[in-house]
């Protein structure tokens, strides 16, 4: 059983003392939250209770009833001789301990995962593509290299983007959080370091830890184009993943200046950008154009590998992503990834072929939904939340909350008494960084947005100590001693 030493834990903690409430419940809910979401994996020995209270700066008593709260309540298990390990609650309420969305509960508002559902015209394309399945039928059905009409389509997409595209320069992949995966195991090494943006995309951030990389965070501010070479100068890094497209969570667009700036930089310093693109088709400003996709900015084809997928635009249940390479680590990943699992499905390939056929009318539809849905959020909480400072982003999927102190941990803990699931600032980043900062999707129909936001406020005045009603601002949150 690995266990998880007492600084490393303390720094995901964060500070525990002169908060809402007492110490103890403050530990034993960031703990919880960290097992919740996938930081502290089930299993994981927590440590001896001393040394843990002097890595925190509290009393070991303050350590010892939060162990006993987290027993208690099914998150902790405890033998004498072994110490005290973390666990997952039994029962159809528990928590999987991965970030992903789990199974719809009736009445929970999911505000952790930017997921929206289907676009209307869906089913219609899932019908023609069963009808297309006849004519694979008659084959063995694996295919390494992808459908080539479906190959076809996305270079096709690439180029009316205006970057022209080669099929044999496209990876077929189980989706963009997989194209990520192929890409960084192609590009790094174990103990190789990537670049992040911090914040980042929490998942992607698990591929690297996963793919035994070392990320490097950089804040993605203005003068990213700048930053980001910076620190690839000073660590060597070998590859930078980023999102210039509505960046998840800031919601941070990169002009095509800026674009060939920072990937001119990044080019000189020897590290490969990998862009993902997630977002790029959620272009919610009208009569504007879109910038280039960042691989029209590369000098050279080995600079970029661009990674999306039809999960955001389409259906997140559609498991089809891609990758955009130059044509010979293009060759090389789809050999990585036939190794792994031969093919994709070909019943999901001939959707996205319909799909990508069909893409500027859902990109319309979706995006004018989007637009209502981010304005109503924003409008609920200016009215229900007026002490949060929200990121209005010109795309994508999400806002990115400034909550005016280091509540997001303490909120996401009292969430699901409020019938709402939501992941805290510090899943976006590296240690305890972002806890005051909380990623609120639009992705729901507007009145469940504005019932979100309700609860939201239930929710905050809670952790505040107040009576506050709904739709009444609480005012500065008290000090519990």
């Amino acid at each position: 059983m690995d266990g998880i030493g007492a600084a490393a834990l303390a720094e995901l903690c964060g500070e525990v003392r002169g908060g809402r409430g007492p110490a103890y419940r403050t530990l034993a809910d960031a703990i919880r939250v960290l097992v919740g979401d996938g930081r502290l994996p089930a299993g994981t020995r927590l440590p001896a209770e001393r040394a843990f209270a002097e890595r925190l700066r509290v009393s070991r008593v303050t350590v010892t009833h939060a162990y006993r709260e987290l027993r208690e309540e099914g998150w902790a298990d405890a033998r004498q001789g072994s110490g005290t390990w973390v666990r997952l609650p039994d029962g159809p309420a528990g928590v999987d301990g991965a970030w992903v969305p789990g199974p719809p509960r009736g009445g929970v508002i999911d505000l952790a995962h930017a997921a929206p559902a289907a676009p209307p015209g869906m089913s219609g394309l899932v019908q023609r593509a069963v009808r297309r399945l006849d004519g694979e039928l008659a084959g063995h059905g694996y295919g390494p290299d992808g459908l080539p009409e479906l190959r076809e389509r996305i270079a096709a997409r690439f180029t009316a983007r205006g970057v022209p595209t080669d099929p044999d320069r496209i990876v077929v992949t189980g989706g963009a959080l997989h194209a990520i995966g192929i890409a960084v195991a192609e590009l790094t090494g174990a103990g190789d370091r990537v670049l992040v943006e911090h914040p980042t995309y929490p998942s992607a951030l698990d591929v690297l830890a996963d793919a035994g990389v070392r990320p490097v965070p950089v804040a993605p501010g203005p003068g990213i184009e700048d930053a980001l070479p910076r620190a690839a100068r000073q660590t060597a890094a070998r590859a930078a993943y980023l999102m210039a497209d509505f960046q998840n969570p800031t919601g941070r667009l990169l002009g095509d200046d800026s674009r060939a700036r920072l990937l001119h930089r990044l080019a000189r310093q020897g590290t490969v950008a990998i862009v993902d693109e997630t977002f790029a088709e959620l272009d919610l400003r009208e009569g504007v154009r879109s910038p280039l996709p960042c691989a029209a900015h590369a000098l050279r084809d080995d600079d970029v590998v661009t990674v999306g997928g039809a999960s955001k635009i389409a259906w997140g249940g559609l498991r089809l992503g891609w990758i955009r390479a130059a044509r010979e680590p293009a060759a090389r990943m789809r050999r990585r990834l036939a190794r792994a699992q031969i093919a994709q499905p070909v019943l999901e390939q001939l959707i996205a072929v319909e799909v990508l056929d069909a893409i500027d009318g859902i990109r319309a539809e979706r995006t004018a939904e989007l637009r209502r849905r981010r304005d109503r959020l924003v409008g609920e909480l200016a009215a229900v939340l007026p002490e949060w400072r929200p990121v209005v982003p010109d795309g994508g999927l999400v806002l990115w909350c400034d909550l005016g102190a280091e509540l997001s941990t303490a909120l996401t803990a009292v969430a699901p008494r409020h019938g709402l699931t939501l992941a805290p600032g510090p899943r976006f980043g590296t240690g305890h960084a972002f806890e005051d900062r909380l990623r609120l999707p639009f992705t729901h129909p507007e009145p469940v947005l504005a019932e979100a936001v309700r609860r939201l406020r239930r929710a905050h005045d809670e952790i505040a100590g107040t009576s506050a009603g709904a739709g009444r601002p609480a005012g500065p949150a008290p000090v519990v001693v």
